[in-house]
């Protein structure tokens, strides 16, 4: 029975992926080597960002900030997620339930024997995280699980 289970899960995730569409730029500013990604990024960003690399889990960095204002990709600072989308998911990472619409790109990952889906940042194609389907039920039901490396927090004007 696990068999089967395990056949069906990896035939829908791998025909899922077949028809994820990779993102998109007009901004030829994004499309980068990966030596001009090296010099203009630290090394813990390149690893997250760009080898899709995973922070540790904590409570620190952007987990339990909750101020308002915007986060903003940490390579190209595209505009991702709004503080009122934030919550506390006791997980270890930073948590939004929507991001801003048109601004990541959701693909299979099929990546460490497990079946997720991954967030890019639809700008530059770099690494976020990943989103699953325990979040918070009176909202999206979504649970974006952002590494803090792959954000930065962008104070809004009218916060005090």
């Amino acid at each position: 029975m696990k068999n089967i289970i395990l056949t069906l899960i990896t035939t829908l995730a791998i025909s899922n992926f077949s028809f994820a569409q990779k993102p998109t730029s007009n901004n030829n500013s994004m499309k980068k080597s990966d030596t001009e990604w090296k010099e203009t990024l630290s090394s813990q960003e390149y690893f997250v960002l760009r080898e899709k690399g995973t922070d540790r889990a904590s409570d620190e960095g952007y987990t339990k900030h909750f101020e308002k204002g915007t986060y903003v990709c940490a390579a190209c600072g595209t505009q991702l997620f709004e503080s009122n989308t934030k919550y506390e998911s006791h997980c270890g990472w930073p948590s939004f339930d929507d991001a801003i619409e048109g601004t990541v790109q959701q693909t299979v990952d099929l990546s460490h024997g497990m079946v997720r889906t991954e967030i890019t940042c639809k700008a530059c194609d770099s690494h976020l995280g990943h989103i699953f389907d325990d979040g918070p039920k009176d909202t999206t039901g979504k649970r974006y699980c952002i590494n803090t490396t792959s954000i930065k927090f962008v104070k809004s004007k009218n916060s005090k």
